[in-house]
């Protein structure tokens, strides 16, 4: 608490959870299915707020999306940071990885609705939305900051008016052609 009593960090309190190079233990590759892609879980560090503190010492329980984007097994070893200085964002394109989500109604409005649940959103992540007993997942496939709507790793979408659009949902997309 101190540390971050002491910090000029902004509210919310945003963490960057990284891998540590030869400490971490070697990458968990899932198996690719409708809710995980090989391109989710190749990312180093992946930013997100803290719901509470009372973890044990030593200990950072992660959201599961974190988890599996970094490729973390359970207790492996982590950085932890405080991030002091983290972009507003002003726009976020997700990608579903099913087309059920688009033929909701309304789905703009769930999308906004959801999207309130996170802090901060990483580019490259893959995320999960819960509606009506159902769970969708979308990749974050671009991440604008505000003002000037540069492409940023990573962008806080808590207390930010950000506009968020779908690009084509995967199980629409073409198998590309092998060489």
């Amino acid at each position: 608490w101190d540390a971050i009593a002491k910090s000029s960090a902004e509210v919310p309190w945003l963490f960057e959870v990284s891998r540590v190079n030869g400490v971490t233990s070697p990458r968990v590759i899932l198996p690719t299915n409708e809710h995980h892609h090989p391109s989710s879980a190749n990312l180093s560090r992946a930013v997100g707020g803290a719901l509470d503190f009372r973890s044990p010492n030593n200990y950072a329980f992660l959201p599961r999306w974190m988890f599996s984007a970094l490729g973390l097994r359970p207790r492996d070893v982590v950085d932890i940071r405080l991030v002091t200085k983290t972009p507003p964002g002003s726009a976020v394109r997700l990608r579903p990885h099913s087309s059920a989500f688009v033929n909701i109604g309304n789905h703009q409005a769930v999308l906004e609705t959801e999207l309130k649940h996170y802090s901060a959103l990483t580019l490259g992540s893959t995320i999960p939305f819960d509606y009506r007993g159902e769970r969708y997942y979308f990749d974050v496939v671009d991440l604008r900051s505000s003002p000037r709507g540069e492409r940023v790793p990573m962008a806080k979408v808590q207390d930010c008016d950000i506009a968020a659009e779908f690009v084509r949902a995967r199980d629409q997309m073409k198998p590309k052609k092998k060489k």
